[in-house]
């Protein structure tokens, strides 16, 4: 049977440490025998919940001889490791321990030095602080989950259970993974990833007073034009090549990419507050083309406009 070690540290997210507990708890095999043995561990005896205190049967000690070991959130993520629980993860790693993480967790696994020159992710609201604190890191904040093999990470709260339902599928099949999938009343694979799900503006911010805050409200009040990047240039009163220069300094990506972006994110607005077709808002927000919309939307958020509409209308 597949021992699973659940590491339980204070201000552990209680749902976080629930979703797993939950999905392998009541794992079975085709045969009706479990398919894991679950283990609550904590480097103390009582862990801080928030609102409440939980009392773990299982010390670091539990973390050897675990097939996985996975780390859910914490409410403070940037809060130090103790050095026993950084040398235990450490330590499981050494032996070859498939180590995972939930939301947050996965700056546990990048205090304790296993994500570096990884890929990874988090949950969006805190991609950014982890890419500060981690710079050896490749962050990704658009996707469910990352599997680098030995080391997984998943997004918020709900992407524990995709992490869950997919290393199920690892280990016995997609089978026993889509048993699994029904009883937590979850697809097996969900469509898109958390771009999807980020509230953010429409392009990266622009400091107050920067030369391109201008600029950037034109085009935002023109987002259905065709514009050019001669008529972008024009309009800043600069070559193209200075434009392209000031753009990336200043967004950190080109006109044109920033322009896709403010017209997908006008789109999501469009499709969850109207009725209007998909095509019709295709060439509302500056698509010359059905296809060319849905093709952009698809690559931005990871999903169709309909299947976005369908999740959010009347959110």
């Amino acid at each position: 049977m597949h021992t699973l070690a659940l590491l339980a540290l204070d201000q552990v997210i209680p749902f976080d440490l629930s979703t797993p507990i939950e999905v392998f708890g009541r794992t079975r095999l085709p045969d009706g025998r479990p398919g894991y043995r679950v283990r609550v561990c904590a480097a103390r005896p009582e862990v801080d919940a928030g609102l409440f205190r939980l009392r773990a049967p299982w010390g670091l000690d539990g973390l050897r001889g675990a097939d996985t070991v996975i780390v859910p959130g914490t409410a403070d993520p940037a809060a130090p490791l103790p050095p026993e629980v950084r040398e235990a993860l450490r330590g499981a790693a050494a032996e070859g321990t498939r180590i995972a993480s939930i939301c947050s967790g996965t700056f546990v696994l990048a205090a304790a030095g296993l994500l570096d020159g990884l890929r990874a992710t988090t949950h969006w609201l805190a991609a950014a602080e982890l890419a500060a604190a981690h710079p050896r890191i490749e962050v990704d904040p658009e996707v469910l989950y990352v599997d680098n093999g030995q080391f997984l990470t998943s997004a918020g709260a709900a992407a524990g259970l995709d992490l869950c339902l997919h290393m199920i599928r690892r280990d016995y099949g997609s089978a026993v993974a889509a048993d699994a999938a029904r009883l937590s009343v979850m697809p097996l694979e969900r469509e898109g990833g958390q771009a999807q799900f980020i509230v953010r503006p429409p392009h990266p911010p622009v400091p107050r007073g920067a030369a391109l805050e201008p600029l950037l409200g034109w085009l935002e009040e023109n987002l259905g034009r065709e514009l050019t990047l001669a008529e972008i240039a024009d309009r800043a009163g600069t070559s193209t090549r200075t434009l392209m220069r000031r753009f990336r300094e200043q967004t950190g990506t080109t006109p044109l990419q920033w322009l896709h972006r403010a017209r997908v994110r006008q789109a999501q607005h469009l499709l969850e507050t109207t009725e209007h077709p998909v095509e019709r808002i295709g060439a509302q927000v500056g698509f010359g083309s059905a296809n060319a919309f849905r093709e952009r939307f698809r690559r931005t958020t990871g999903v169709s406009p309909l299947s976005y509409r369908r999740s959010f209308r009347g959110r």
